[in-house]
């Protein structure tokens, strides 16, 4: 049986108790206080004021009319449903089988038209949604380049169920940002958000997932200026929301109902939705879509060159102690960079003073520059600091030029003129003109872990151009002289010409 203390003996160590507590609060800073008729008061807790609402409701409701589903319809060549069509023997062979086993029977033979069994193609329209916004009370509105692509009409699905044709302004594929008009006016518009977004923050994610109508979903912005690959300017907010297919151009909206973000990508590895997506922030959205509203187009400044981060190995190799910058792996004949003297193995470190970072950064600073503008370029060679003037290109003259560098990967003959065993490479003269090619790579060797594979085209070790297995050597001899860590190889490979930098292989 337990024994159950008195209520004055209960009451004396209750007292106690609390007296110990608030001494031993004391004694660490804590927010009890005595008072002198030996009662006890305690502060308040810890108040957050979230700002955030009860619930969305109200926000929802004010900025749905705004958010629209888009309809793009796309033409697209699509074969006969008999016989074997025109142009159906360029296909492929896999697509081929596919279209005999699903879609054309009888083929070939002759279906009764006279053609031995081909008919022409007829033109089949395809049909792909998104989500867009309006942003403007005479009917402009805001969706993802990728929502709008390949499209011949485009229809806008209000949220009271009115359909309106669109046209399209224009689009910017780098930045997968399109604008559309509707004709007419006072179109109930959302505005962007003035604050810059913080991590932590609620946001709502509307849209028309899965072409099911509006639809709303909640989440927090979990990271900034995320880069996914998708180009050259990523700079995504992070949401971690329910985002799904459709969602593509919608809005993602703070508590004040003011644009964020306009929600573009998701991380998927099973395709499905893992409530991870990525959104475009206002800020870059703004500048787009008045390039796009004014122009029709996005024009940015081109300096001409490929770069490529400066590697700890490439850093080794130029003799320089950091990795900040970029190294220009090759400069556009006849681009601004060229005529201005810039070229391969330069380190642009700075443009008109201002520090670049790593080849992010620096294709971001030029994209910020109007064509025609005369920037200087800070460049690092044979370790002096160098500046030059460069007379900016338009970058949207640049895409024909893009495809330089065709695919050197070729069999090698199997035959060794010249092993470098230190590095792990057996190379020989290349007969398809400049440099010296790359006849095999030991696969445990300093030259396969950086890359180098068979079929690449050594052109130059750092600035100098090389066109025998000896030159090579020189050039790796000289680097040892000089006290480096690595040799600088200029590469020629399937992926253009990029530099790679070798460590020597110790003992």
């Amino acid at each position: 049986m337990t024994n159950v203390p008195s209520p004055d003996t209960r009451s004396r160590r209750l007292r106690n108790a609390l007296l110990a507590s608030v001494f031993g609060l004391g004694l660490v800073g804590g927010t009890g206080a005595l008072l002198a008729d030996g009662h006890i008061a305690l502060a308040d807790p810890v108040h957050v004021d979230t700002a955030a609402p009860a619930d969305f409701s109200a926000i929802v409701e004010q900025v749905a009319p705004a958010v629209v589903s888009v309809q793009v319809k796309t033409e697209i060549a699509a074969v006969a449903n008999r016989g074997n069509p025109e142009g159906f023997d360029n296909l492929p062979p896999g697509v081929q089988e596919f279209f005999r086993r699903f879609g054309m029977p009888d083929m070939p033979g002759d279906n009764g038209n006279g053609n031995g069994g081909r008919e022409p193609f007829h033109p089949r329209r395809g049909l792909s949604q998104g989500s867009g916004f309006f942003i403007s009370d005479d009917g402009y509105l805001v969706t993802n380049a990728h929502v709008v692509a390949d499209g011949t009409q485009y229809t806008v699905l209000m949220d009271d169920g009115r359909e309106l044709d669109a046209k399209l302004i224009g689009k910017d594929e780098r930045t997968d940002i399109a604008l559309l008009k509707v004709e007419g006016n006072n179109f109930k518009y959302v505005s962007f958000a003035t604050d810059e977004p913080k991590v932590g923050q609620w946001v709502l994610a509307v849209g028309n997932p899965f072409g099911l109508g509006g639809s709303v979903t909640a989440g927090i912005i979990s990271a900034e200026g995320r880069d996914i690959g998708s180009g050259p300017y990523d700079n995504f907010l992070q949401i971690d929301a329910p985002v799904n297919r459709g969602n593509s151009g919608g809005p993602a909206f703070n508590v004040h109902g003011e644009v964020v973000g306009m929600n573009t990508a998701i991380f998927s590895p099973s395709g499905g939705n893992v409530g991870i997506a990525f959104a475009i922030p206002s800020k870059e959205i703004q500048g787009i879509v008045q390039d796009l509203r004014d122009h029709g187009s996005v024009t940015r400044g081109w300096l001409g060159v490929q770069i490529q981060p400066v590697t700890d190995e490439i850093a080794g190799s130029l003799g320089i102690d950091n990795t900040e910058g970029a190294i220009v792996a090759d400069a556009t004949p006849d681009g601004p960079a060229q005529g201005a003297g810039i070229h391969a193995g330069d380190v642009i470190t700075a443009v008109d003073g201002k520090a670049v970072k790593d080849p992010k950064a620096l294709s971001e600073m030029i994209a910020g520059f109007d064509p025609g503008k005369k920037v200087t370029v800070t460049v690092l060679r044979d370790g002096q600091s160098h500046e030059i003037d460069v007379t900016l290109g338009n970058l949207n003259d640049l895409d024909r030029t893009q495809q330089a560098n065709a695919d050197q990967s070729q069999s090698p003959d199997g035959v060794e003129h010249g092993s470098l065993a230190a590095l792990g490479l057996t190379l020989e003269p290349n007969p398809d003109g400049e440099g010296v090619r790359v006849a095999g790579v030991n696969e445990e060797s300093p030259a396969a872990d950086k890359g180098l594979q068979a079929g690449d085209v050594i052109v130059a070790i750092g600035s100098k151009s090389v066109s025998s297995v000896a030159d090579v050597e020189a050039g790796i001899a000289d680097a040892q002289d000089r006290g480096r860590d690595a040799v600088l190889f200029r590469v020629q490979g399937q992926n253009g010409t990029h530099f790679v930098g070798v460590p020597f292989e110790r003992g």
